[in-house]
């Protein structure tokens, strides 16, 4: 996957809206979105909110980055991380759409988790911004139903 975006990162939008549009714009069907940004503590934070909502009987789609140990922990689809087969398909569904078409490692990761989260019904989004910043790939949901910012 790194080798699809070889250079320095130009941070814009649009080859997450290219990219996202091709699979069918997953982003628009996903479950209200609590967007998590910041500088440190943005995966505990995260986990404590999955946590609470859970509790009290939600379901939860999360999408955080890095990984600790194997890739397809980033992603958890109504509360159970991604099987790496499904993960793999949507990561061939998506990489296919996109066409040969520059786009970042974190892009195509963030286009698969909304094609995952689109597919299965729940009722919150948790989404880790990457770099950060009004060009971060998470920054393609326009109304967040809330965003918190951790230590900056």
């Amino acid at each position: 996957m790194q080798k699809l975006h070889p250079k320095v990162i130009d941070l814009t939008l649009d080859r997450m809206g290219r990219c996202l549009e091709a699979v069918g714009n997953p982003h628009l069907a996903v479950p209200p979105v609590i967007h998590v940004a910041g500088t440190n503590g943005k995966g505990s934070v995260q986990a404590m909110i999955r946590a609470g909502l859970e509790a009290v009987g939600q379901t939860v789609h999360a999408y955080t980055s890095p990984h600790l140990a194997r890739f397809h922990e980033r992603i958890r689809v109504a509360g159970d991380l991604i099987s790496e087969q499904e993960l793999t398909q949507i990561l061939d569904e998506v990489y296919a759409a996109n066409g040969g078409e520059t786009i970042t490692y974190f892009e195509i990761t963030t286009v698969a988790a909304f094609l995952a989260f689109a597919k299965t019904k729940a009722d919150w989004t948790l989404l880790e911004v990457g770099l950060g910043g009004r060009h971060d790939a998470t920054n393609v949901i326009d109304d967040p139903r809330l965003t918190i910012i951790t230590t900056v």
